[in-house]
């Protein structure tokens, strides 16, 4: 069956603005509100349907979607039609939608109330922590202590929230049932009793320690290791290390990212380092060793006769270990030629003689340079 314009349903044009969308709901919720039109089927899918048609142009990214494909470009989004009252897009609507937005209507439409699921186990929050670490721990790996301010089951009452010795007793309002029902319209409505929270026991001597929840928050140190070759940006995940959980469901997990710190001499790219060196103009005329530092310690580079500025030359297995495969990466040297800023006038001459044993006059262009000169002008 064909699926009805939710402008159509809403009675508004497809420039409505934000406000003329939520008074359009507001007076078809109105009209066809289940008290309003008790037996009223007809009234009831259209209540349903005024409350889908919001849903989706109340939401920016949604209304922009129906608005460029229509009803099949929701579905190719996951849209399945009205899944129930959001607590955030109908917020302002509680005048209209009274007991049924308090009392779980999203069980009419399939869905379970914030407030139910309490009553079953929850598994703890995952916390997630930076960690600040060197280039050397990233490189060879290294064991840290971290500070954690996690959800701990209480020492006192073990999680079950009672004082110790004492025990529960079963609600005498909704019989142990943690459900109450109520009629409202055309519905029966299901609402968590307010006695007991829906859990259907009453805690008559809940524990000091906790105040009754079962968990208190505490400060844990807990050692993790950073394996050798991990990058920035990264993340480690430390299985059951997060909050504790409720009811006996399993603690959430710890995920720490890393941030490996600038290094003084070393940039990393990928497994390689790669380092600066300057030399003088004779030593990369004439060949050089030089000691350069690594993160092993200190090794002899061989500058080769005849090294230009910006060369760059490799000290093979002198990175970084791959973090899956464990391959080495390399040591990357770029060769800075320097030039003298100041000479006196022996080096000036000297220099001069050396340029013209090698067919070179300092004090002018080479007439194959001047020609290329005037060509550009000409």
């Amino acid at each position: 069956m064909e699926k009805p314009d939710y402008y159509e349903i809403l009675g508004i044009n497809r420039n409505a603005s934000c406000e003329e969308i939520k008074k359009a709901y507001r007076r078809m919720a109105l009209l066809y509100h289940p008290d309003r039109n008790p037996g009223n089927k007809e009234a009831e899918e259209k209540f349903k349907s005024a409350a889908e048609a919001y849903s989706v142009l109340i939401d920016p990214q949604k209304k922009s979607i129906y608005d460029r494909y229509g009803y099949d470009g929701l579905k190719g989004e996951g849209f399945s039609g009205f899944s129930g009252f959001n607590s955030t897009i109908f917020e302002g609507f509680e005048d209209i939608l009274g007991s049924i937005f308090n009392f779980g209507f999203g069980d009419f439409f399939g869905t379970r109330s914030r407030s139910q699921s309490r009553n079953y186990p929850q598994k703890g929050r995952d916390l997630y922590l930076e960690l600040d670490i060197s280039l050397e721990e990233a490189a060879f790996g290294v064991e840290k202590e971290i500070k954690l301010n996690r959800v701990e089951l209480c020492p006192e009452c073990g999680g079950t929230r009672m004082k110790p010795g004492t025990d529960k007793s079963t609600c005498s309002y909704c019989q142990g049932r943690g459900q109450v029902h109520y009629r409202q319209g055309f519905f029966t409505i299901s609402q968590p009793c307010s006695k007991c929270g829906g859990r259907g026991e009453v805690i008559d001597s809940p524990c000091q320690n906790c105040s009754g929840t079962g968990h208190i928050r505490e400060k844990k140190t807990i050692k993790i290791q950073v394996p050798a070759g991990i990058c920035s940006g990264m993340r480690l995940r430390l299985e059951g290390e997060g909050d504790a959980g409720k009811k006996n469901a399993p603690r959430g997990d710890l995920y720490v990212g890393i941030n490996v710190k600038k290094h003084r001499y070393f940039e990393r790219e990928d497994n390689d380092l790669i380092c600066e060196i300057s030399i003088s103009f004779p030593r990369a005329a004439l060949g050089t060793k030089l000691e350069i530092p690594t993160l092993n310690g200190k090794e002899i580079l061989k500058i080769p006769s005849g090294t230009q500025s910006g060369e760059i030359l490799k000290l093979k297995n002198k990175g970084v270990k791959d973090i899956h495969s464990g391959r080495m990466g390399d040591l990357l040297i770029r060769v800075n030629v320097t030039t003298p800023s100041s000479l006196n006038k022996k080096q000036k001459d000297l220099l001069k003689k050396f340029a013209e044993e090698n067919g070179e006059n300092v004090d002018s262009l080479k007439k194959s340079e001047l020609e290329k000169i005037n060509r550009f002008f000409n």
